[in-house]
């Protein structure tokens, strides 16, 4: 269970304001969360929530000109944390990333948002400064939890955050997945007070909880949570069309289906974007049909890793995550599931 960036090139950056006395509807509890890409990568993107805050996403579809994307962005603060997608912008044009013009570089920095304004103050949400400073520090390492774009999440009743997973396939090809947890449904079940899919339980070593910490979870659920959204980027070093990049997001989809009931509902914009780097050149399969295209079994391959990765990037991020303002984590709920 490694990282997105355990696909070559890839980075991640994180940059947060969480003050350590924050109540709900006071203080900082926000932040943004960057995913650079290396030059030439490949983007698209797959929406399935009914309420979408995004950027640049009409530019990822493939029939539309431009190709390769820089970086994506996920942020707090609905709407108005789109502004730190500006200073992811600013950035690159330093290292001087984008499509060239003649009088510069335009980077192409797709961006969605979670809801989290009544976690923190309302007025304490990402700038163009939280943007540049996730991008600036964007490396290898993946911190996961409350971090970045995860400070504010919610998951459900309880604490959501960051989270990432990845795997490596028989044609040597690398998948991984990113996502940031802010969803209305529930990412466990409260009857057992495991997660929904038994697969995931037994790959994170988890147990049933005691009967009275259940009991304590499903009686969370009288409360409504206004807070909505899951946003991942799912990645891979395969080449990789426009539409077959599009058909990955589409396809990894199905981990938060697994993960998340309900999720894609009127009240997430859930947002899957997908980077393929194309520093592996996988030679079609000879089996598919010549009126087919030649990604069909390549593309359904990845389909499938991402969609795996992307349910254990879900609940790596409710896992990991620390409570904030009031909000308890998974942890402090059902700590009998870990042993």
């Amino acid at each position: 269970m490694g990282a997105i960036t355990d696909v070559g090139g890839i980075r991640v950056g994180h940059h947060h304001r969480l003050d350590p006395d924050a109540t709900l509807g006071s203080g900082w509890a926000t932040g943004t969360t960057v995913v650079v890409a290396p030059p030439g990568t490949v983007g698209a993107v797959d929406g399935r929530g009914g309420a979408p805050g995004t950027r640049e996403t009409d530019l990822l579809d493939p029939a539309n000109s431009v190709r390769h994307v820089d970086a994506v962005v996920l942020t707090g603060g609905s709407a108005y944390g789109l502004a730190a997608a500006d200073g992811v912008m600013l950035w690159l044009e330093e290292q001087g990333r984008g499509v060239q013009q003649p009088g510069g570089v335009v980077p192409i920095v797709p961006a969605a948002v979670v809801f989290d304004l009544p976690v923190g103050a309302w007025r304490c949400r990402p700038t163009s400064e939280f943007g540049y400073a996730a991008a600036a520090g964007a490396g290898t390492d993946v911190a996961v939890g409350t971090v970045g774009a995860g400070v504010g999440a919610r998951a459900g009743v309880l604490k959501g955050g960051v989270g990432t997973a990845s795997a490596g396939l028989a044609s040597g090809v690398t998948v991984g997945a990113l996502a940031v947890v802010n969803c209305a449904g529930e990412v466990a079940d409260p009857n057992t007070g495991l997660p929904w899919d038994a697969g995931l339980i037994a790959e994170f070593g988890l147990r049933p909880p005691p009967p009275e910490q259940v009991a304590a979870f499903a009686a969370r659920h009288r409360e409504l949570s206004p807070l909505n959204t899951t946003l991942a980027v799912v990645a891979t070093d395969a080449a990789l069309s426009p539409a077959g990049c599009r058909r990955v997001a589409i396809a990894a989809h199905d981990g938060l289906a697994r993960t998340i009931r309900p999720c894609h509902t009127p009240r997430d914009g859930d947002t899957v974007f997908a980077l393929a780097t194309g520093a592996i050149e996988v030679p079609p399969d000879p089996r598919v049909p010549a009126a087919m295209s030649p990604e069909v079994a390549l593309v359904s391959e990845i389909g499938a890793a991402a969609a795996d990765c992307l349910a254990r990037a879900v609940l790596d991020g409710v896992f990991a995550a620390e409570a904030v303002a009031g909000i308890p984590a998974y942890r402090d709920v059902l700590p009998g599931a870990f042993g």
